[in-house]
């Protein structure tokens, strides 16, 4: 997978915001700046698995930390040269030349030696963040930075493991990077916006085969079998997952209910490709649609065409969050509320990732976002309702990458 770190945007971000260089600290934002994979120390979620230093400069190079046994991974699929390695708990090696049918503890011992594996040399539990932050202090001196103001991906980082690497990286400024790291994910290079589109276009073909296999009497769990059926069939080597919310009938919740006439269907579903996850929604009715659910569908669908009119390049967020619910409200529902409208897309350990299209987001919409955008209803004795679509933002507005009806189309 290439890296997607965009210099020009990362030095004009850091620029913006005072910052000297940037610390990466997730897996995300490590395998986005690296295009190497983060490997399984990052499994439990703990800052100092993994790092990337990424310095304002576009003239310094960047720093990556990975552990010894993704090292020559790394190497294999990162452009970034400046590799330092720290251990994890798996012993392991590299002897490519070594003789099967030679002696085992001469030649390892050899490897060792070469590694300068000392006496002394333990392995850690599980990682050692103190290594990490050790080769973060020196690529920091090394490039001149090491009393500079570092913005570091806070986000990505405990307070349990706070007070270790301020100490470790002082007499350098350490401040919340968070913002800019988000943001440098948040804005896509061609390569994911091609990722996004071919999985929402996956998506679309398995919503297409849920729709024409809804009848009276099957099943929730019927639909999601024809879904992931669907999706699997017409997938490349390229999708790496798959998630569907489907509800069938007035519990949107759970259950395994049968249609039956008048019942909605929800469906609510994206595919991976190369770990980025699209978002699309549609909803449906077994024959023909009672008189509440025409009225939701229909404040929903006002909802959802006031937001895509403010979602241009330029607007905050939370002016999308405003019109969907003023739009909503409008249709006579004075109380409806929701958190947020939709989401960022990625490759986070959930479908939803910042920026969020909320009453509160500051954050200016930017060509290069893409977004799932939303409006949903889940009403418990009714059933679930969702018009979603999976928004690219270009400098001349907003597109969707979805082809289908956002109608209440009746089956």
């Amino acid at each position: 997978m290439p890296a997607h770190l965009d210099r020009s945007l990362a030095q004009g971000l850091m620029q913006q915001a005072g910052l000297d260089a940037l610390i990466l600290l997730s897996p995300e934002a490590f395998r986005h700046a690296t295009g190497a994979p983060s490997g399984v120390a990052t499994m439990w979620r703990q800052a100092g698995a993994v790092a990337v230093l990424v310095p304002a400069d576009a003239g310094l190079s960047a720093m990556a930390v990975a552990s010894d046994l993704f090292a020559p991974a790394f190497r294999q699929a990162s452009d970034i040269t400046d590799l330092r390695t720290s251990p994890i708990w798996v012993e392991a090696g590299a002897a490519p030349d070594m003789d099967p049918a030679g002696d085992a503890v001469a030649q390892m011992r050899a490897l060792w030696q070469a590694e300068a594996r000392g006496a002394g040399f333990a392995r850690p539990t599980t990682f050692d963040a103190g290594a990490t932050w050790a080769h973060l202090r020196e690529a920091l001196a090394d490039r001149g930075l090491a009393r500079a103001r570092v913005g570091v991906e806070m986000a990505a980082l405990s307070a349990r493991d706070w007070p270790g690497m301020q100490q470790a990286l002082g007499p350098a400024r350490l401040v919340d990077g968070t913002d800019t790291a988000r943001m440098l994910r948040a804005i896509k290079s061609p390569a994911e916006i091609g990722y996004l589109r071919q999985a929402a276009g996956l998506a679309e073909i398995g919503i297409k085969a849920v729709r024409d296999a809804v009848a009276p009497g099957v099943a929730r769990s019927e639909l999601a079998g024809v879904w992931q059926s669907a999706v699997t069939a017409a997938a490349s080597a390229d999708l790496t997952g798959h998630w569907e919310y489907i509800s069938v009938g007035p519990d949107p919740w759970g259950g395994d209910a049968r249609a039956r006439p008048g019942d909605l269907v929800k469906v609510d579903v994206g595919c991976l490709v190369q770990g980025y996850t699209s978002d699309t929604g549609r909803t449906f009715v077994l024959g023909t649609p009672p008189r509440a659910a025409q009225q939701i569908h229909a404040a929903l669908m006002a909802g959802f065409q006031a937001g895509m009119a403010c979602l241009t390049p330029g607007r905050p967020l939370r002016d999308v969050h405003q019109a969907a619910t003023r739009a909503i409200r409008a249709q006579g529902f004075d109380h409806y509320a929701r958190g947020h409208f939709g989401h960022g897309l990625g490759t986070g350990p959930g479908s939803e990732e910042w920026p969020f299209i909320a009453a509160d987001a500051d954050t200016r919409i930017a060509a290069g976002m893409v977004l799932a955008f939303e409006c949903p209803w889940y009403i418990t004795g009714l059933g679930g309702f969702i018009i979603e679509d999976q928004i690219e933002i270009t400098e001349d507005g907003p597109v969707s990458m979805n082809t289908l009806s956002h109608a209440l189309e009746s089956l």
